[in-house]
This record gives C-alpha cells, structure tokens and sequence, in this order.
C-alpha cells in the first residue's frame, strides 16, 4: 500500500489523532502560523490579498489555524490524498476562508502562482533528501519578494542514539496522552514511508537555496519548526 493509500484511509479520523500523536500540538501549530502571519498582514497592509500555499496540506489543519489567524488570506491547498483534500475544503468553507484545491504529489511542479507564503506541516519528510532540497529551491522559485516559507515537520535526530532517543520519548508521550495500540501501530504504518532529516541539514538547504534569515523557531524532540524569507528586492 502506498503512503497515498494510507493518508486516505486514515482521512475520517486524521484529525482527532493530531493532539495525541503530536505531543507538542499547540506550540507546534502555534509558531507555523506565528512565524507566517506577519508577511500575510503586511500584504493586507499594502491592499493585496495574501495568498498562500499549503504543501501536503491534508484535511486543512495548518490551513484552518492560518485562515483564522488572517482573515482574508487565500489559501491554495496541494496534497496527493483527494480524500484528505475534500474533508479540508469542508473545512475551509465552514470558515469562510476564500481556497482552491491542487491534487499533485511534492514531487511535482509546483502550482505557477506567486505566493506570499509557502507553509507545509508533517509533509515533507516523505521526501528523500534530494528531493527535499529540490522542493525547497522550487518553493524560492514561487514565493513572491519577502515571501516567507515555514516547514512544520517531524525531523530526525541529529545522531542515531538521539534519533533513537526522540522515538522514545515520543511513544511514551503518545501513550500518555491517550493512543491506544491501534492508533500507535497505524502511525508506525504511515512512518514506514519517513524519511526524516535534522533540523540543522535544512536549514542549510534553505540557506543554499537563497532564503534569508533562517532559523528553527520551535523544537521539541522530533517536532520542529523552522522557516526561511525570499530577501526583498
């Protein structure tokens, strides 16, 4: 089964398991959309319409949070899964937040628009470490001048014995917090297709694509937050 497959028959209850299997679940959200709001409001300020593109964007999570945090923002969600998308555009519409939904893998080319920000969470460790440096020098290509890119993700220690270390504490935590047998095995199901990467090696994947002013503004064990600008012209 693909890790497509997966995502879609986990759609109907995706969301519920967010603030189990993401431990660190507020702050984690919190700063994505802390870390892009501003450029939004300044596009506000300027009398633009803030546009936004959600990568791997799912059943609209990062999406929602962004939307309420911005009314006005237009956000254009890609994700693979048809299924998540759909639950996301029901979402997005209850909100009232103005969307449009791209179905393509990240691998694929991007949509041509320019956006003012780039905002993905949880999506883009399913890319090998190519293809993640790839994804970020297309992001660049499409983010409009002082555009700003934040990857909310789940990350690899920067060892194997602190690798090892963060999924400890993390099925610990988890198990804390609720998720019963079932729900952790599916999870481990999904992160078969994982292929994390420290936080350290892309942010210098950032810097080497040409964003500014990069730097990880939240970590807690495997969950991280960290993001980049497109400089001003």
């Amino acid at each position: 089964m693909s890790v497509v497959h997966l995502f879609e028959a986990a759609a109907g209850t995706y969301d519920q398991a967010r603030r189990r299997l993401v431990p660190c679940f507020d702050d984690f959200y919190g700063t994505a959309v802390e870390v892009s709001a501003p450029v939004l409001r300044t596009a506000l300020a300027e009398g633009r319409t803030p546009e936004v593109l959600d990568l791997g964007a799912g059943t609209g999570l990062l999406s929602s949070l962004v939307g309420a945090a911005v009314p006005g923002a237009r956000i254009t969600l890609l994700d693979a899964a048809p299924a998540m998308l759909e639950i996301a555009a029901r979402h997005l519409t209850a909100q009232g937040v103005p969307h449009a939904v791209e179905v393509a893998d990240l691998a694929d080319p991007l949509p041509t628009a320019r956006y003012d920000a780039v905002v993905t969470a949880l999506a883009v460790h399913h890319l090998d470490d190519a293809g993640k440096r790839a994804l970020y020098q297309r992001i660049y290509d499409v983010l409009r001048s002082g555009g700003v890119f934040v990857n909310a993700e789940q990350v690899a220690g920067p060892t194997p014995e602190l690798d090892r270390r963060y999924a400890e504490v993390w099925l610990a935590q988890i198990t804390a917090l609720g998720s019963d047998r079932a729900e952790i095995d599916a999870a481990h199901l999904r992160m078969a297709y994982d292929r994390p990467a420290p936080v350290a090696a892309q942010c210098a994947w950032l810097t080497e694509a040409g964003f500014t002013d990069v730097d990880c503004y939240f970590k807690s064990w495997r969950f991280a937050v960290f993001a980049g600008h497109r400089p001003p012209h």
